[in-house]
């Protein structure tokens, strides 16, 4: 199993920019994909960016690409999203999530059932 721990949230305005980490710890070495998703109050939790963790193919909901960055540092273990131009509509909580049998299959959403392992949430506030 692998712990998931999210830090870099905040309150931000409209335009601005905010990085979000991800620590992993346990199993890492397991993990086939890490992702980012999101959820907004009265929402579902919904697919933001996701990463391979061997080769680090990258992919992005519509609606961030060109703006949201996914990487990973396999030295440290963590996952990051770079987020700029920001929008009041990325106000949600973000979660990391990881799985060991994640198959990324090009798409630009994934459901949150694609991944087993999650961490508590970091909240992002973007004001107009």
């Amino acid at each position: 199993q692998v712990q998931l721990v999210e830090s870099g949230g905040g309150l931000v305005q409209a335009g601005g920019s905010l990085r979000l980490s991800c620590a992993a710890s346990g199993r890492t070495s397991s993990s086939s994909a890490m992702g980012w998703f999101r959820q907004a109050p009265g929402k579902e939790r919904d697919f933001v960016a996701a990463i391979t963790w061997s080769a680090g193919n990258t992919y992005y909901r519509d609606s961030v690409k060109g703006r949201f960055t996914i990487s990973r540092d396999k030295a440290k273990n963590t996952v990051n999203l770079q987020m700029n131009s920001l929008k009041p509509e990325d106000t949600a909580v973000y979660y990391c999530a990881a799985d060991p049998l994640a198959t990324l299959d090009g798409s630009s959403w994934y459901p949150p059932e694609t991944f087993a392992s999650w961490g508590q949430g970091t909240q992002v506030t973007v004001s107009s």
